[in-house]
């Protein structure tokens, strides 16, 4: 593709050189330049891509994208090799990917959806419905890049970079995928990765405090600001009415069509009649007029705004009730809230907390609902934030009934240090607890503590299919684990029982003289 083809949609650039330069191919990394390809020079926080432009073009670059601002001088780049400085490179990436993979995202549905919380869940949720109806669904987000129901790669980020995505979307155009589902981090919005995509849905679930640090969000403000950026992308979006910051949406955006889900404030879409269990939820919506009643298999009332948020994008494709209710019946999000079935008919909650924010709403999601016990199985990982440790102990203590403290992804730290720290924490409150090191024997002590009414919360590790030790992944799967483990409790309680009933039946048996 001609060189200028691929520049369509950026303003402001300086050129030297010659725009009908035929490329052969876009990269922003210098290893992987191949003879006529554009290099795409990006700042990033720790690297500096500048730094790799010479390499870039003795590698075979014969035009190179860098920023204003950067050290000209220094790049000593040779007069045959086009020269493109952009306000912005990070933007100019984006812009060209899109062109050079034509456009992808205007030849399917595009449906983004962003928020601090329920992202994932919204997608999955949005992803079995369309499917049911018949539809080709591609979807990208946390866990992984789907095309159907095949798995096309794990995800390492909630939004790909825009080069990534656009190669995807193009994957996915080429093979006949109708509708694309994906979440939109506030990061991504930041740092232009959707710039070029073309969304005709758009989704806010909902706001809170999250990812401020220096590579992330300075402040709330701007973390708000980034996210509202994709409404600015659409002029179709839904959002939470129940939700500080989203029930502005339609007054800050009064030329685009906002309709608004929720449960307590007044909304276009209302659940009403909400019942919450610790194994689903249920209640009642005005779907196409009529007033239905929906299940969801997913438990917690942010189940039923992830459920409203989906029924609202999916009535846009013309999606019957009937079809709605059945996806939401079966809908099943990795890791997230995920119920394992098990011989025991214990109810076993998977979830990806693990953060302190998120290991107290999940705590207090199920508390609201649990007729009985509480019992949290987590661990925090090695090799990351250790401040975090004894404030997640302290959670745990404090809204668990009983906490099981154990290992997860320990990496290249010692698992006893890791969980002395958690200790500490948990020590400040009154709540009960052990330490069980072996992750799979301290998810056996909570089957065996836990009956009908309780609600074991086996949180940290969510779609993880690995435990990592000392730079090794050994294949661990708490789905497996949990049923394997039902198995096991089961038999030993029967083996019990029997021989209870066996000295029972003994004592009865003798005689004294």
């Amino acid at each position: 593709m001609e060189l200028k083809r691929l520049l369509v949609g950026l303003e402001g650039l300086k050129v030297k050189g010659d725009l009908n330069l035929e490329i052969s191919g876009v990269e922003r990394n210098s290893k992987e330049v191949k003879e006529g390809y554009l290099f795409v020079a990006i700042k990033g926080f720790s690297v500096d891509g500048h730094q790799y432009v010479k390499s870039a073009i003795e590698n075979g670059a014969t035009a190179v994208m860098i920023e204003e601002g950067c050290d000209f001088k220094s790049l000593e780049i040779p007069d045959d090799v086009t020269i493109i400085m952009a306000k912005n490179t990070r933007e100019g990436l984006a812009i060209v990917s899109s062109n050079f993979y034509d456009n992808p995202s205007t030849k399917f549905k595009l449906i983004g959806v962003t928020g601090t919380k329920g992202k994932t869940t919204t997608t999955f949720m949005i992803k079995e419905i369309l499917q049911k109806a018949g539809k080709k669904v591609g979807l990208i987000g946390t866990i992984a890049t789907y095309i159907g129901d095949k798995k096309i790669q794990d995800s390492d980020r909630t939004t790909p970079e825009s080069l990534d995505l656009q190669k995807m979307f193009k994957q996915m155009a080429d093979d006949g995928v109708e509708v694309v589902v994906m979440e939109v981090s506030s990061q991504s919005l930041k740092l232009h990765r959707v710039d070029g995509c073309n969304f005709d849905f758009v989704v806010f679930t909902n706001f809170s405090e999250d990812h401020i640090s220096q590579n992330e969000h300075p402040d709330m403000q701007d973390y708000l600001q980034s996210k509202l950026k994709l409404f600015k992308m659409c002029k179709t979006g839904f959002t939470n009415a129940d939700d500080l910051q989203g029930a502005k949406l339609p007054m800050l955006f009064p030329d685009s069509e906002i309709v608004t889900f929720g449960i307590d404030n007044f909304s276009k879409v209302t659940a009403r009649d909400v019942t919450i269990t610790n194994s689903y939820v249920d209640f009642r919506v005005k779907i196409q007029g009529k007033n239905e009643r929906i299940r969801v298999g997913i438990p917690g009332r942010f189940s039923v705004y992830n459920s409203l948020a989906a029924i609202c994008v999916v009535e846009k494709f013309g999606v019957s009730a009937e079809i709605i209710k059945e996806a939401l019946l079966a809908v099943k999000v990795p890791g997230r809230s995920e119920m394992v079935e098990n011989k025991l008919e214990i109810p076993v909650m998977i979830d990806y907390a693990h953060s302190p924010e998120s290991l107290e709403n999940i705590l207090k999601a199920v508390k609201s609902y649990t007729r009985g016990m509480v019992i949290c199985v987590f661990g925090c990982g090695g090799d990351r934030d250790p401040g975090k440790r004894p404030i997640m102990g302290e959670i745990s203590g404090k809204i668990a009934d009983y906490t099981i403290i154990t290992s997860d992804n320990p990496r290249t730290e010692d698992p006893q240090k890791i969980v002395d720290q958690i200790e500490e924490g948990i020590k400040k409150t009154k709540g009960k607890y052990e330490v069980v090191l072996d992750r799979t024997e301290a998810i056996k002590s909570a089957l065996k503590r836990a009956n009908f009414k309780d609600i074991v919360v086996l949180a940290g590790k969510g779609h993880e299919p690995y435990q990592e030790i000392k730079g090794v992944k050994y294949p661990y799967d708490e789905r497996i684990i949990v049923k394997e483990l039902a198995l096991e409790v089961e038999k030993e309680k029967e083996k019990k029982e029997n021989k209870s009933k066996k000295t029972s039946k003994n004592k009865k048996g003798t005689k004294t003289t």
